[in-house]
């Protein structure tokens, strides 16, 4: 089973309904009441679609939502918050930290080990890096 229908099967079980729609401007999109849409023609790969699905999960679990009037503040807070759950959801850190160890360290590989686009990847080293200071 790939980590992406594992992701899916954890949606399923934390309550949240994914539907599969066009969206006119977004890969997805989430709402207050578990209901996530995803845009199938939106997603480049099946890692694209996982980054997008667990960011998206990541507002619903972490009740990260703003208001088409909320300030950037506001907004980039929620953001933030969607997107370091997605980060521990998609690359656990003690999974990372044993990667490294074994000298898996260039960030193309560790992108396919976890089956998350590169982008994504460097972005969550730098979270665990930076911010938790944990690698």
């Amino acid at each position: 089973m790939t980590r992406l229908q594992r992701l899916y099967q954890r949606a399923e079980a934390l309550g949240l309904q994914v539907y599969f729609l066009p969206l006119q401007a977004r890969r997805g999109i989430s709402t207050p009441d578990g209901a996530i849409g995803m845009d199938p023609d939106r997603q480049e790969s099946a890692a694209a679609e996982a980054v997008c699905l667990a960011h998206e999960m990541g507002h619903c679990v972490t009740g990260s939502f703003y208001t088409a009037e909320a300030g950037r503040i506001e907004r980039l807070r929620c953001e933030a918050r969607a997107q370091r759950w997605a980060y521990d959801a998609l690359v656990p850190l003690e999974e990372l930290r044993r990667l490294l160890r074994q000298g898996v360290t260039r960030p193309d590989e560790l992108a396919e080990h976890f089956d998350v686009t590169e982008g994504f990847l460097r972005e969550c080293l730098d979270y665990y890096k930076n911010t938790k200071n944990a690698i």
